[in-house]
C-alpha cells in the first residue's frame, strides 16, 4: 500500500494523473503525506534528476561520486552510501546526498527556487501534522499498534524505493557523463529495465524505466506498450539486465563505487581499481 500512494503521488508529481495540475496536487499531497514524503519538495528535486539523468555533475539521485571525492570520504558516508544504502531514503530527504547540500523540507535549501517557497512549506506543514496524527494514534493505540501497521511498512517501503532507484541508476555498464558530452536524451538512456517477476504487477510496472526517462508525463500503466514499442527503434541503445534483482543488486554493489574525475563519457569503477 505504502508503494502504491508513492506511485500515483509520483504520477502526480509529474502531471500524469490528471490533466488538471489542481487535482494533480490534491492528490499528491493525499499520497505523499501519508507515507511522510513532502509531495513538493520531492516532486521539484525528481524534476532536477529527470532533467539531468546521467549528468555526473547536476543530476540528483544516484548519481555516481569521484574518485577524488571517494578517496575523502568519511567512513560513515561509505558506510550509507555503499553498505547500508537501502535505508537512506529518509536520510536523502533531510540530508540530500554527499557532496551536495540541502533539505527536501526547507524553501531556503538550493534545490528549491524562491517561487517555490510556499510550496515547499505547504508540504512540510502537512508532513508535519501527519506526524502529529501519528503520534495521537501511538497514544491512543499504544506504541506496538504504531510498529505494526505503520513503522514496519514504512521501512520495507524505504528499502523498496532505494532498492528499485538504486538498480535503475547504477549498473557498471550504463554510461555518465559531463559537459557537452551530456544531453537529454543520451541522459535518459543512461538507466537500465529490471525484471522484478512476480513483483512487477504489485509494483505498477515501475521496472520499465528507459520509457519513463524518455517521456516523462507518461502514467505509469502506459508504461509496458510504450517500452515494447521503442525496443525496434532504440535498438542497442535499449537496455535491460538479464539478472535477477538479488544477483543484479550484489553486483553493482561490488563494481559501482565511484567514476574517473575527468572525461566527457565515463563508467562507474570498483574501489578494487584503487592504485
Amino acid at each position: 500500500m505504502f508503494w502504491a500512494l508513492f506511485v500515483v503521488g509520483h504520477d502526480c508529481g509529474h502531471q500524469s494523473f490528471s490533466k488538471s495540475k489542481k487535482l494533480n496536487d490534491l492528490i499528491g499531497h493525499f499520497c505523499h503525506t501519508l507515507i511522510l514524503v513532502p509531495y513538493h519538495g520531492w516532486r521539484i528535486s525528481h524534476r532536477t534528476h529527470h532533467q539531468n539523468t546521467g549528468n555526473i555533475d547536476t543530476d540528483e539521485s544516484w548519481y555516481p561520486v569521484t574518485e577524488s571525492k571517494y578517496r575523502i570520504m568519511p567512513w560513515y558516508e561509505k558506510l550509507f552510501r555503499f553498505n547500508v544504502l537501502l535505508i537512506a531514503y529518509p536520510i536523502y530527504l533531510f540530508r540530500r546526498t554527499p557532496g551536495k547540500a540541502g533539505s527536501h523540507f526547507l524553501p531556503s535549501s538550493p534545490i528549491f527556487r524562491p517561487a517555490e517557497k510556499w510550496d515547499v512549506i505547504t508540504s512540510t506543514v502537512l508532513c508535519t501534522i501527519m506526524i502529529g496524527l501519528l503520534a495521537v494514534l501511538s497514544f491512543q493505540f499504544g506504541a506496538l499498534w504504531l510498529l505494526k501497521y505503520y513503522l514496519g511498512p514504512y521501512v520495507v517501503f524505504v528499502i523498496w524505493l532505494d532498492l528499485v532507484t538504486f538498480m535503475h541508476h547504477t549498473e557498471p555498464t550504463i554510461p555518465w557523463y559531463r559537459g557537452q558530452d551530456w544531453y537529454f536524451l543520451k541522459g535518459a538512456l543512461s538507466t537500465i529495465d529490471r525484471d522484478y517477476g512476480f513483483i512487477n504487477n504489485i509494483h505498477h510496472d515501475i521496472g520499465t524505466h528507459v520509457v519513463h526517462h524518455m517521456f516523462l508525463n507518461m502514467p505509469h500503466y502506459n508504461l509496458l506498450k510504450a517500452t515494447e514499442a521503442i525496443k525496434p527503434i532504440l535498438g542497442n541503445y535499449y537496455r535491460k539486465s538479464n539478472r535477477s534483482i538479488l544477483s543484479g543488486f550484489l553486483h553493482s554493489c561490488a563494481t559501482c563505487h565511484f567514476a574517473p574525475d575527468t572525461g566527457g563519457k565515463v563508467y562507474h569503477r570498483s574501489k578494487e581499481s584503487l592504485s
